[in-house]
């Protein structure tokens, strides 16, 4: 399997917050989530990895070329859908519209007409006047008309219902099924990437912490729940993270094994992302 991007000792100071020396990658045809809370590092290594903002240092190889080299290659193959939307708000779709389409080579006005439907958005209305939904989904009509191979998507779902977040799953399910995609997705809502991503990235503090398998990460990781009197000073060193309450206790392992040799009245439960990402995050403070 190829990678279709990769990133490799990325630094970049940003005011008081800094990405430091964050390399992974994206293999061809999977659904990649990055994940971590806010203030992370997510959108700054996103815009960064975009060049909308500069890097301090490090390589970004895309389709195996250097984008310092092959720019309009990389935009031309990728979609972008920022949070922010980077609209002019006094135009209408149709004029914003006329300002992107001429940018890229294989713009498809057909295809883009196609999702302006599929989205119910009329190109006459104003940018300032749609929802946050709607121009998720204006943003989504405009980077998927241009034949792009590689689909990034910051925070794409940050406040929208869960009927919009559930169409938006669906859309990148078919993007994906045309053969030779990708999608960057970063969000703090983990429960989108439950059903449809294949790798997870976590950054914290600007900083990777785990480059994973959904599958593996799910399949190896546990929440463990039980009495507190069953905590030791050896036990409590196979948890990523433990939380105590006069009740008892919860915690994420990867040592399952291990905490049955320990302990042998506890509940085991498979964890959600979140669970997992929190564990990481908590348990590293």
């Amino acid at each position: 399997m190829n990678n279709i991007l990769e990133v490799t000792g990325l630094n970049k100071s940003y005011g008081s917050f800094s990405l430091s020396d964050v390399s992974f990658y994206l293999p061809e045809g999977c659904i990649t989530g990055f994940i971590g809370v806010n203030g992370a590092g997510k959108t700054t290594a996103i815009r960064t990895i975009l060049g909308l903002s500069r890097r301090d240092s490090g390589t970004i190889k895309a389709f195996g070329k250097n984008i310092a080299k092959n720019e309009r290659e990389f935009k031309n193959r990728i979609g972008i859908v920022l949070d922010d939307g980077c609209f002019y708000e006094e135009l209408t779709m149709a004029e914003m519209k006329s300002i992107i389409a001429p940018a890229y080579t294989n713009w498809n006005e057909n295809d883009y007409r196609q999702y302006m439907e599929r989205f119910s958005l009329n190109p006459r209305q104003q940018i300032s006047t749609l929802s946050k939904g709607m121009r998720m989904k204006f943003a989504l009509a405009l980077a998927l008309s241009h034949q792009a191979d590689l689909l990034i998507m910051d925070e794409p779902t940050s406040g929208l219902d869960p009927l919009i977040r559930s169409q938006l799953m669906d859309i990148l399910t078919n993007f994906m099924q045309q053969g030779g995609k990708s999608v960057f997705f970063s969000t703090h809502i983990t429960s989108d990437l439950d059903k449809i991503a294949d790798m997870l990235i976590l950054i914290n503090d600007g900083k990777i912490l785990f480059e994973e398998d959904k599958d593996t990460l799910m399949d190896t990781h546990r929440l463990v729940k039980g009495d507190k009197k069953d905590l030791t000073i050896e036990s409590r060193k196979l948890f990523l993270d433990i939380q105590e309450t006069a009740f008892g206790f919860t915690g994420i392992t990867n040592k399952l094994s291990e905490v049955q040799n320990y302990m042998s009245s506890i509940l085991v439960e498979r964890p959600t992302i979140e669970d997992i990402m929190l564990g990481y995050i908590e348990g590293g403070k």
